[in-house]
């Protein structure tokens, strides 16, 4: 079934150009780089900003954020996490935001499907542009989405997520040790400098 029957596809903030600071605000502005598939939208990161113009399209848990632009038309789940925050928040224009519309459709497994080989293969198909692809809202619209009954949704949805929490787990553990090993050739280079010094 195509996504339109299933959601309601909007576009993000039409913010015109850089995105202005606003400390103490209370809203904040998603960005492509804020968010990305394995830790989802880094909130501290975000800046806090003032919208101008309309001011009806605030995110809520359950939208799905797809990149528009880019190489990779990732899909990244607004979670509870946003509530953590005691913010509001909005997506910057090179965002879609998805809602789901439908009883039968839980945005946990919408996301993962959004962010599968079959779903890749269509974005690649419907990009358009030369140098910046982009996705527009008509092909977004219409990218087929598979929809198993919902226990098999939430089965595949808990793979999903218990997946990304390992991943950012060996992420960190990879980050460690880089840091780690990059501490004992500076530890190193500074023993050896040391040692030239002494003997001069």
């Amino acid at each position: 079934m195509q996504l339109k029957y299933l959601a309601e596809i909007s576009a993000g903030h039409p913010f015109r150009g850089k995105i202005p600071e606003s400390p103490g605000s209370g809203v904040v502005a998603v960005q492509m780089k804020d968010a990305s598939v394995l830790v989802g939208v880094n909130w501290a990161e975000c800046i806090e900003t003032e919208p101008t113009g309309r001011r009806d399209d605030c995110l809520q848990v359950g939208d799905i954020l797809v990149a528009a632009r880019g190489n990779h038309n990732y899909a990244v789940l607004i979670d509870n996490t946003l509530a953590k925050t005691g913010k509001q928040a909005i997506a910057a224009p090179q965002f879609f935001i998805v809602r789901s519309t439908s009883s039968q459709l839980l945005p946990d497994y919408l996301c993962w499907y959004l962010n599968q080989p079959p779903s890749q293969r269509y974005f690649e198909l419907n990009a358009e542009g030369t140098y910046t692809k982009a996705i527009k809202r008509n092909a977004l619209e219409e990218i087929p989405i598979a929809v198993p009954d919902l226990a098999r949704q939430q089965a595949i949805a808990g793979i999903a997520n218990t997946l990304r929490q390992e991943q950012r787990v060996l992420e960190q553990l990879r980050r460690n040790g880089e840091q780690m090993l990059a501490a004992i050739a500076n530890q190193l280079a500074a023993d050896q400098h040391t040692a030239l010094s002494n003997t001069i």
